[in-house]
């Protein structure tokens, strides 16, 4: 099960801590909700998630203030009392002393942010959605070529890197390569990025390691792009047939979600870089709705 330290989860929206108890390294969040507890401050605990962060904004301070301070006391003892992973504030709303006397007792963690509720709840679920993401690693390259995330796969050797190498030059953006980090975000959004310890880098056979970001600049890289198409590399094999008109609806399929590709066949003299800057312009006037290969056999029945 993926999880997401709760520290990370302060670095990443520069939460104040108000209360730690050490415990931030070692609180996981395995779960992509977050709770607002307004039903759970009235005593209702029906279906509820003691996993989820507990985010407490304006409503619900105000129905803290509206009762009185024994009931109060009980309604957020009993929230803490559930075990949940910690409190965040939202707004700066300054924890009352009542709520630090029972995190003390309970040691939750106590967070603070200046965002407003709706606006930080729903950046730490699109947040916790791509951390706790099914995941694979796929040996492939990955790049942006016109706005299209292009997944190029094929066997060691075949040109992956020197393709994206080219390709990087005529202006588009590498992501990952060798090694891409695939995570179904979504029933149907796939988004790649690269290990961190390799982000940035290629392998050239015969030059080594190169930077990317350092040679070519920052709008050369990019750290992570939805997986749209998908590019199958092979040798040429003069013995298989392949699709010469484009009709042909290929899929590969990645985490249970089918990916349009196509196969392209590798031998001396084909210029790879520019057949991938047309599959990717290709792809998107088929999202567009047209086809050129339909298109010419509906023009062969027209004259038939």
């Amino acid at each position: 099960m993926n999880s997401v330290k709760l520290s990370e989860i302060v670095s990443e929206f520069s939460l104040e801590v108000i209360r730690d108890f050490g415990k931030l390294d070692f609180t996981e969040i395995t779960v992509a909700d977050v709770t607002r507890p307004g039903l759970q401050l009235t005593g209702n605990f029906e279906h509820f998630g003691p996993d989820r962060i507990q985010v407490i904004g304006n409503m619900e301070t105000a129905y803290l203030s509206s009762l009185s301070e024994s009931e109060r006391r009980m309604r957020i003892s009993q929230l803490f009392a559930t075990g949940i992973p910690c409190i965040v504030l939202t707004r700066h709303h300054e924890p009352s002393a009542l709520l630090l006397q029972c995190a003390d007792k309970y040691r939750i963690p106590v967070l603070l942010t200046s965002d407003a509720t709706s606006s930080f709840t729903s950046s730490l679920v699109k947040y916790l959605n791509v951390e706790l993401a099914p995941r694979i690693s796929m040996h492939g390259v990955l790049i942006e070529v016109y706005g299209e995330g292009i997944l190029m796969l094929g066997e060691s050797g075949v040109g992956k890197s020197e393709t994206a190498l080219e390709i990087v030059k005529r202006g588009h953006r590498l992501i990952a390569d060798d090694l891409v980090e695939v995570r179904r975000v979504s029933e149907a959004t796939l988004l790649g990025r690269a290990p961190e310890i390799i982000r940035h880098l290629i392998e050239i056979r015969g030059l080594g390691i190169l930077d990317v970001k350092e040679l070519y600049g920052v709008s050369s890289v990019k750290m992570q792009e939805n997986i749209h198409f998908v590019i199958n590399l092979e040798l040429w094999d003069e013995k298989k047939v392949y699709d010469r008109l484009g009709l042909k609806e290929e899929v590969t399929t990645i985490l249970g979600i089918n990916v349009p590709s196509i196969t392209i066949p590798v031998r001396p003299g084909r210029n790879l870089a520019v057949i991938v800057e047309v599959a990717a312009i290709n792809f998107r006037q088929k999202s567009m709705g047209y086809n050129a290969a339909r298109a010419l056999t509906d023009r062969v029945f027209k004259q038939a």
